[in-house]
């Protein structure tokens, strides 16, 4: 099986992604004023704080990679764990990758176009490159990937750290005007409940990754001890980096020009730094980079878990004969995203994903509790207070309820394509009496697929090769 210690060894670094450098605009643009988007960030913080400590206790009760999918399958059942596979393989991991892609071209090509954004092209053009490149490294070497990973992380850490020093530094002079109570409460706009839910949306997304962990728990060591200790640990350590950073913009920057930027760290450089402000495109530029070798890494993880459950075709559980890379679900992942790259804009792309996040999360943590009731005697080494899962679902559906009003169109084409996954899923996972000539276009087409890949089932798990060994009618699945 391929490695996954990329995740399992960095849980702070997972979650610290380049999501910071790309929401505070979009918070603050919803949230209207400079007191009210530093108040969603720690309570987007405390949020993701009450969905963890469900998730610690999924993850130990039903101790099985794959996350959400694998803990609504075995909950619920095939049909809604798969059309939480469906959206997140056509939606929220190649929207993500868009988006963190995008803010990787942004910052690379700011400094270049000083005065205005970097022509629309161009951008598209290069986010594109850096995704096909590191989908290459990806399908090339798991060992090149996890390289590229804890590099990279250093980048994502500099920049933060130089953010709140120099930030931190300009308090202590004095400049701190824009978080004056008295002015950070100035509202650009009428606050509504719909636009503060968009703002959290915003913030979600720099958090999405505090249940990265989850989707690995098989490969945790001791999970019952460390998943939880490095849930509580890094979520509050996060939210103060998070809150710091948004405190270190204000500091030096007005809501106006925050707003104004299509880069917000190279503004705050260019204003601060002076001769060094190279460093802060620079830096958030790996960071970007090593976030999408991240994604790139989990979404073929959770591709391989869902062709394991019979979800999706066997070949995207197949990896590389001699590299051990899973080479089909990278492609698919890599095609997925490139072309939501063609079609989509950051700002819109952040809500499309986070108001999906958010659906899958509260169906998760609302699993639990149908758990509870349906298998009250199960063991579960952590037990959270009941009122942590009905807390968070509250605030769930007030979130997407407002979300959905105030952006029907973005928000609504989420669901519409997460609904198209049912008949797919009675259609190709279900209906199980198939034409033979169907059963052989998909043994040949896979067959085909293995070729071209040069993959094969991994060999430490002999149950998984049987489809293709015994009955070929099998295969068809997805």
């Amino acid at each position: 099986m391929f490695n996954t210690e990329m995740l399992a060894s960095d849980p702070l670094g997972n979650i610290i992604g380049s999501g910071i450098f790309i929401s505070p605009k979009g918070v603050l643009e919803h949230a209207g004023s400079v007191g009210l988007s530093l108040i969603v960030w720690v309570c987007g913080g405390g949020i993701c704080t009450l969905g963890s400590m469900c998730y610690a206790e999924l993850g130990v009760t039903i101790p099985k990679s794959g996350g959400d999918y694998s803990y609504v399958t075995e909950i619920f059942g095939g049909l809604v764990g798969f059309l939480l596979l469906w959206s997140a393989v056509l939606i929220m991991y190649p929207t993500t990758l868009a988006v963190i892609a995008l803010t990787f071209s942004n910052y690379v090509l700011q400094p270049a176009f000083q005065n205005c954004f970097p022509p629309f092209i161009a951008t598209k053009l290069l986010a594109t490159i850096c995704v096909l490149f590191l989908t290459w490294v990806n399908c090339s070497s798991v060992r090149w990937a996890t390289r590229i990973q804890d590099i990279f992380t250093i980048g994502k850490l500099l920049a933060l750290v130089l953010i709140i020093i120099v930030g931190l530094v300009q308090i202590s002079k004095g400049h701190y005007d824009a978080l004056r109570p008295s002015v950070a409460f100035e509202f650009s706009q009428d606050p509504s409940v719909g636009q503060i839910a968009l703002a959290f949306l915003q913030a979600s997304f720099a958090y999405s990754g505090w249940n990265f962990l989850n989707y690995v728990t098989e490969e945790v060591v001791e999970p019952r001890k460390n998943l939880p200790r490095a849930i509580y640990i890094s979520i509050p350590l996060v939210t103060l980096v998070y809150t710091m950073t948004n405190i270190a913009y204000f500091s030096s920057m007005t809501p106006e020009e925050l707003l104004s930027s299509n880069a917000v760290a190279v503004t705050f450089g260019e204003k601060l730094l002076g001769m060094f402000s190279w460093v802060m495109p620079i830096s958030v530029a790996l960071s970007t980079f090593g976030g999408i070798n991240g994604y790139l890494f989990t979404s073929s993880r959770l591709c391989f878990s869902g062709a394991r459950e019979g979800h999706l075709p066997y070949l995207l559980a197949m990896i590389h004969l001699k590299n051990c890379t899973p080479i089909p679900a990278l492609l698919l992942c890599c095609i997925a995203t490139v072309v939501i790259l063609c079609i989509g804009e950051t700002h819109n792309l952040i809500n499309y994903v986070s108001f999906i996040n958010y659906l899958s999360y509260g169906v998760t943590i609302a699993g639990l509790l149908y758990l509870r009731k349906k298998r009250p005697n199960l063991a579960r080494p952590i037990k959270v207070n009941l009122l942590i899962p009905i807390s968070y679902l509250i605030f769930w559906a007030v979130l997407l309820g407002f979300s959905l009003y105030s952006e029907p169109v973005v928000c609504g084409l989420g669901m519409v394509i997460m609904l198209t996954g049912v008949p797919v899923y009675f259609v190709g996972v279900q209906w199980k009496e198939k034409p033979k000539w169907l059963y052989r276009l998909v043994e040949k087409l896979t067959y085909k697929g293995q070729k071209v890949c040069y993959v094969v089932f991994p060999q430490d798990d002999p149950s998984e090769t049987e489809p293709l060994t015994a009955k070929p009618e099998q295969l068809l699945h997805s």
